[in-house]
């Protein structure tokens, strides 16, 4: 399995902390030296590890604000 390359170019800020120290932040990153893109995701404490996540273009990310904006709480 190649090697996956990142930088978090942003970090933007955390939704969620686990007991166990894992975090769900979003972060602008470059993924494989292309151009950087929004990511939600699990990380752990050190950096070392990282969950699945979602990776949203800047218009994506704005349609989702959009959309949560609409939801009535």
């Amino acid at each position: 399995m190649p090697e996956i390359k990142y930088e978090i170019i942003k970090k933007i800020g955390v939704l969620s902390k686990s007991a166990s120290g894992w975090a769900k932040e979003l972060n602008l990153i470059s993924w494989n030296e292309r151009d950087a893109k929004y990511d939600l995701r699990d990380w752990s404490a050190d950096r070392e590890k990282m969950g699945k996540g979602v990776t949203l273009s800047r218009e994506e990310l704005l349609t989702l604000k959009e959309l949560l904006n609409s939801i009535e709480l």
